[in-house]
């Protein structure tokens, strides 16, 4: 699966997601750009999940009709999140194309 992670998302939770293609929005180019520009590229761009760590973004955008699916994380703190890997990890198990998933605080 090819996920993409948002620049709010620290690097290092790119390790949860291993045997996966990982890609940093930051590193492809689309930095800074809009959220719904945003969703638009990583969709185009053949992506299956987007990880963010905006708890906006489900309200502020349309996701119906969306291919991608989005994972939500409930802080971009690094260390935080680097001793929830397997719970970051998980999130994608069954998740379906155009579903939006919350990772609650644990």
């Amino acid at each position: 699966m090819k996920i993409a992670l948002d620049e709010s998302v620290p690097d290092q939770v790119r390790r949860a997601f291993s045997g996966h293609e990982v890609y940093l929005v930051k590193k492809i180019g689309w930095g800074g750009i809009s959220n719904g520009k945003l969703l638009a590229a990583v969709e185009s761009a053949g992506f299956d999940y987007l990880v963010i760590a905006d708890k906006n973004l489900r309200y502020q955008q349309d996701l119906k009709g969306r291919r991608l699916a989005i994972i939500e994380l409930w802080t971009n703190h690094r260390p935080t999140l680097e001793n929830h890997l397997p719970r970051i990890a998980a999130a994608i198990e069954g998740i379906l194309p155009g579903e939006y998933r919350v990772v609650d605080k644990p």
